[in-house]
């Protein structure tokens, strides 16, 4: 497990007290390591998408 300590999570506020399974969240992190976004609302079924859309929004470059 990458985060066997639950560290990591704890530190991004992904863990709480009552619930000791990480939540589903994903972290847009810029260059400069400041977070720039984060999606709360995470859908398995359509994610893929929901990513490259927010990267475009957020101004990321697209890899060519």
């Amino acid at each position: 497990m990458a985060d066997a300590s639950k560290d990591v999570g704890r530190a991004y506020g992904v863990i709480h007290d009552q619930r000791n399974v990480p939540e589903r969240w994903t972290f847009y992190i810029g260059k400069d390591g400041k977070i720039l976004h984060i999606d709360t609302k995470v859908s398995t079924k359509s994610h893929g998408a929901d990513i490259a859309s927010k990267l475009k929004d957020l101004g990321v470059a697209e890899k060519k």
